[in-house]
């Protein structure tokens, strides 16, 4: 079971790679006069790649801004920068300068393809008049630690950049944008994937106000003032494609595990909750599964989720939302036999570490508790990484050159 698992998880981030999603928008598509090409994103290398395979000597200049580690090589034609996520850095500053230099000047005879995909929203960033680096990286911390979904995120940082909300599209008008975008927002809403810099924003500064409160969050006076601003309410130069979401990450993943003899069931694809109660709740489905609780679901099944879980950070551990969804999901698997689930992110990275999620079965718990690990008061110290990596329950595949959300999986036989 083991073996199929990693065969499911090698098989489904291959197919959700953004290569095809890129050819489909540009095989038949002419720059007349060449085109200006910024990527950015974790599958900014990839997206680039394949954007110059298919453009050749269309691409006039072109730029990656990436997060580190991601960049697989230099590119013809492509200045290569790898910069901080989820925090933002100065190389994101840096790399956000060279982009808005290379678009200012251009005529309404100019065209940019603009790739986009997630983790945009730390690596590509201005700051707004007033605002440091510091005082972005202390919102971000922030509303990462308390944890606040990734649409609540963006909708704060929107205000603190001058080049998210659809501002980097007025800095490229009156040149014309063909943007490509991979989804790795549930529900793929365009103005907050990457913080959507080319498109216009949806969400106002109640919204802002509502987040902060709800998270009982303190800015300073300066923080919040910009947090004010609205953001550009209609923008008439682009041109947008999505491609890639977190449902064709479940049904890839639904695909390999049946051809492996499981019948599969996508249970949902919004998953959006604290990791640690997604992990009890598949554990949960596991255990009627196997004790015939279902007339529907029987083994051999493989039992999927997909979304974007959060982590309320509470501990000084190390670990990522798939593995903390993983470690739970043990505990709640305990001693049952013929059950494995795995959870995994589709970029390769889970968190701050160099893992993509975690991998559990019946007898991981108890293998951590012979080493003397417990395993709750892991979980309240985030400390997952270092349980599993105990307990070889790591899943590590290295970045992979996508970013469509994490799915979750379940076997049982």
């Amino acid at each position: 079971m083991h073996k199929d698992a990693n065969i499911i998880i090698e098989n489904s981030i291959r197919d959700v790679l953004p290569d095809r999603a890129v050819s489909a928008v540009l095989k038949n598509r002419k720059f007349l006069r060449g085109v200006y090409v910024i990527a950015v994103g974790k599958a900014a290398w990839v997206m680039a790649k394949t954007a110059k395979e298919l453009l050749g000597n269309q691409v006039r200049k072109g730029l990656i801004i990436t997060k580190y580690g991601h960049a697989k090589g230099e590119i013809e034609s492509f200045e290569i920068i790898e910069a901080g996520h989820p925090v933002p850095d100065d190389n994101s500053l840096m790399g956000t300068q060279k982009a808005i230099d290379m678009v200012q000047g251009l005529g309404e005879e100019d065209e940019v393809l603009f790739l986009l995909s997630g983790g945009g929203s730390a690596l590509f960033e201005k700051p707004v008049a007033g605002i440091t680096l510091k005082d972005v990286q202390e919102v971000t911390e922030k509303l990462l630690k308390c944890g606040a979904g990734i649409t609540e995120i963006n909708t704060l940082r929107k205000r603190l950049s001058d080049v998210k909300g659809g501002k980097f599209a007025r800095y490229c008008a009156p040149a014309k944008i063909c943007s490509i975008i991979l989804s790795d927002v549930l529900g793929g809403k365009l103005d907050m994937i990457a913080s959507g810099p080319s498109y216009q924003d949806t969400s106002s500064c109640t919204d802002v106000f509502n987040i902060i409160n709800k998270y009982n969050l303190n800015f300073s006076s300066r923080i919040l003032g910009a947090l004010k601003n609205e953001t550009p309410r209609e923008i008439n130069n682009v041109e947008t494609f999505v491609t890639g979401s977190v449902s064709e990450f479940c049904m890839a993943a639904a695909k390999h595990a049946k051809q492996l003899g499981y019948e599969p069931y996508i249970i949902s694809t919004s998953l959006d909750c604290e990791a640690r109660e997604a992990g009890k709740f598949m554990a949960s489905i596991a255990r009627m599964v196997k004790e015939g609780g279902s007339y529907r679901i029987k083994p051999p099944c493989a039992i999927i989720a997909g979304g974007e879980t959060v982590v309320r950070v509470e501990g000084n551990g190390l670990g990522g939302r798939n593995q903390e969804i993983a470690l739970s999901g043990a505990i709640g698997i305990k001693d049952m036999e013929d059950v494995i689930l795995f959870s995994i992110s589709s970029d390769g990275t889970d968190g701050p570490t160099d893992a993509d999620g975690g991998i559990v079965d019946g007898n991981t718990v108890n293998i951590l508790e012979n080493m003397g690990v417990n395993c709750e008061m892991t979980l309240k110290d985030n400390d997952s990484y270092h349980a599993l990596k105990k307990a070889g329950g790591l899943v590590i595949t290295g970045t992979t050159g996508t970013n469509v959300n994490d799915v979750t999986v379940v076997l049982c036989k």
